[in-house]
């Protein structure tokens, strides 16, 4: 039985696939009886198939591989799953191709009719749009990856310092801002994550701050989460660690405010002022609160910025996100180029 509603699940995503190369053509999706999604796919599929207009590329292929994350409920009928779609999209732009991927889950409902099992209700996973991060329970819970492997705790501990970190403490100049080495650090974890460090299930901001550090940028370390920059992690059901590390809005606040050392930011009023290990933020709303962080990874053949991301897993994706299922006519963004000297 697992055989033949996957195939149904072979489908679908094979479908998906395609109408992210060709999108404006309506999918088939023979499979799909969800009339929700059906409507709401259309609409979406024409409004990419603009966004690929405007910014001037040509789709090349689709590659998206999908893995069952669990199974929620199975009978001789009806089976509910947990699926993790694995995309990596390629296109060209000014005669370079760009590829991005992204990894985004759903949970689907396969009912079987006659021999066939027909996809009946799909629904999609919008973490970005959360603004609060995992409560704390008295029991961590299992840290996961995006394919459901379980990952090992991390050991809590001193808070993180680099011989650089504080001029009052090292007597050491102004330290340099290795824009390089933060993007290369979010290329190496952009998937699972670092496990030295906890997952939230938001985990944006925690993902982009680990970039920051990564780079240099110094820890502010005051023991009070609502000051400072800085992580220690878990310790049973303690958290050490401040909001401005892992929470998007509190990080805004952080780089807008005016130190004279420090992690310092300058706000920029266009993405095409940004550089490479510079940071955006999203507020989709457009009610002033941030919800989402990402980390300027690589730039188009026109010098736009692409980005990357945790929460839905994201590597050199256009920085405007119009793509996701978080955005809204009201998003309104934060432009901060990192200081080049901290």
């Amino acid at each position: 039985m697992e055989q033949e509603w996957k195939q149904s699940l072979y489908v679908y995503v094979d479908q998906e696939n395609k109408g992210r190369v060709a999108p404006g053509i309506m999918p088939v999706h023979h499979s799909v009886k969800d009339s929700r999604f059906l409507k709401a796919h259309g609409e979406r599929s024409r409004r990419l198939a603009e966004w690929y207009d405007r910014r001037g590329i040509t789709p090349l292929r689709g590659e998206t591989g999908v893995r069952t994350l669990r199974t929620v409920r199975q009978s001789s009928g009806e089976v509910v799953a947990d699926v993790a779609l694995h995309s990596a999209f390629y296109y060209e732009k000014g005669g370079i191709t760009h590829r991005e991927d992204k990894i985004e889950s759903e949970r689907l409902t396969f009912v079987r009719t006659g021999k066939n099992w027909d996809i009946v209700n799909i629904e999609r996973s919008v973490p970005e749009r959360n603004l609060l991060r995992r409560a704390v329970e008295t029991e961590p819970a299992l840290r996961m990856s995006k394919w459901g492997e379980v990952l090992p705790d991390p050991r809590p501990s001193q808070p993180l310092l680099n011989r650089k970190v504080q001029r009052s403490i090292s007597g050491a100049k102004e330290v340099r801002y290795r824009r390089e080495e933060a993007a290369a650090y979010a290329d190496r974890w952009w998937k699972d994550g670092n496990p030295e460090f906890e997952v939230f299930e938001v985990d944006c901001t925690n993902y982009v701050s680990q970039c920051l550090f990564a780079g240099g940028a110094p820890i502010n370390y005051t023991g009070k989460r609502e000051t400072g920059w800085w992580y220690k992690g878990y310790n049973g059901a303690q958290e050490w660690w401040s909001f401005s590390w892992a929470v998007s809005d509190s990080l805004e606040r952080y780089l807008s405010g005016h130190r004279s050392s420090g992690l310092r930011a300058e706000a920029m009023e266009r993405p095409d002022q940004l550089s490479l290990g510079d940071i955006i933020q999203y507020d989709w709303d457009g009610n002033g609160h941030y919800q989402h962080s990402t980390i300027v990874t690589a730039f188009d053949a026109e010098g736009m910025p692409l980005v990357n991301a945790r929460t839905v897993s994201s590597r050199h994706r256009y920085w405007d996100y119009r793509d996701s299922y978080a955005w809204t006519d009201r998003t309104a963004y934060r432009f901060f180029h990192i200081n080049d000297y901290l």
